[in-house]
């Protein structure tokens, strides 16, 4: 690749980097401060973390239906992560987890309208030979950050809400600073949309399909997504808040560390195949969580963020073949974000179901998602080549 080409990707991955500490950081600040604090109900703090997702969710797809409209538009995404950093800020000033609510939905917003143009660039301005494995480091790298951010949650405890807002802020405005400059560089190969014909570019997989497992998958791993796994596996495990954070940190860490070789599998060997064992993956994920242990609740979030790492990068790849690519990257996200916020409203409201005891201590809300897993796995294994 061209050495600006090559530059505009890094500094994408640096912006991965940075832009995920700054919301990892806020994620357990939030979820323990509104659960702790302000005294809410599982299903509140759901709401709470769903209300993020929701937003992102319709802010998604409409970033993708703008950004076909004028690729200058690339920057407002840029411009949205620079106004988390000014929505941060809030949290502190509110006394009920309705108000929280109202700024998860602000920044959920913000969010929706960023990252998935990031993605886009990234996706749009690699090679399609290496694009699933680019994409992977991509997202390795917020993995990263998400560690880290954990790590300066638990470090910076004594700062309080309001300290550790003006962390999250400084890193929200760089981000945005990183992402204009980026843009800049690979401003010439964005293509937002282009004309379908018979020879050009197509999707080695199913585009429907694909949507279709996206949601399936999200719905069932909307557990490890947000403030509720951290008040989750805190709760079921008896686990300090600090402790909590960092070990969920390397479960997302080392997923995404072996979610590259997933990658580089679709890329030399077999889409179809990864996405057979992603979607194994995910089906299985909160039925070992369920189990009340310490190994089983972890190996089912590893499960889970494992294949969910996995599949992302994947289904970039196969949406950025596609003739109206921003808007079928802006539309996978958009319906990632909308099953997790089903995904999670269906948690927080079975979490009262309680639990069963016998040789095993089972979360019920957890074992609802069963029919989900099921019908994940159908849609794997009928899941069809372009053209077959």
């Amino acid at each position: 690749m061209e050495r600006r080409r090559l530059a505009g990707i890094i500094l994408l991955i640096i912006s991965a980097f940075t832009g995920t500490i700054a919301f990892r950081l806020a994620t357990p600040a939030i979820a323990f401060y509104t659960r702790d604090i302000l005294k809410a109900s599982m299903l509140s703090v759901s709401i709470v973390s769903m209300s993020f997702v929701l937003a992102r969710a319709l802010s998604s797809v409409f970033g993708g239906l703008m950004l076909e409209r004028g690729k200058k538009l690339v920057y407002l995404g840029a411009m949205a992560m620079m106004g988390n950093a000014i929505a941060v800020q809030l949290y502190p000033l509110t006394s009920t987890w309705v108000q929280v609510a109202g700024i998860k939905l602000l920044n959920g917003f913000l969010n929706g309208l960023s990252w998935p143009m990031a993605q886009f660039v990234i996706a749009v301005a690699t090679p399609k030979e290496i694009r699933a494995r680019v994409t992977a480091v991509y997202f390795f790298f917020g993995s990263i950050a998400s560690l880290l951010g954990n790590y300066v949650y638990a470090y910076t405890i004594d700062l309080g809400l309001g300290g550790q807002m003006w962390i999250s802020s400084a890193f929200f405005v760089l981000t945005g600073l990183i992402m204009v400059a980026s843009y800049a560089l690979l401003y010439g190969l964005i293509t937002p949309r282009r004309k379908e014909t018979p020879g050009g570019e197509r999707p080695s997989l199913d585009p429907k399909r694909i949507l279709i497992i996206a949601s399936l998958m999200a719905v069932i791993v909307a557990f490890t997504s947000g403030e509720i796994t951290y008040v989750y596996v805190s709760e079921a495990l008896g686990l300090e808040k600090a402790r909590t954070a960092t070990l969920i940190g390397w479960a997302g860490f080392l997923a995404a560390m072996l979610s590259y070789f997933a990658s580089w599998i679709a890329d030399v060997r077999s889409e179809r195949r990864m996405v057979l064992l992603t979607s194994l993956m995910a089906a299985l994920s909160p039925l070992l969580a369920a189990i009340k242990t310490a190994p089983t609740v972890f190996s089912g979030i590893f499960l889970a963020l494992f294949a969910f790492q996995s599949f992302r990068p994947i289904s970039r790849k196969v949406l950025a073949s596609y003739h109206r690519s921003s808007l079928a990257i802006g539309g996978v996200n958009g319906v990632q974000n909308l099953s997790t916020f089903l995904g999670g409203m269906l948690f927080g409201f079975a979490y009262s179901l309680g639990e069963l005891h016998g040789l095993v201590t089972l979360n019920l809300a957890l074992l609802v998602f069963s029919p989900v897993s099921v019908a994940l796995l159908w849609q794997g294994i009928r899941l069809k080549r372009r053209g077959d």
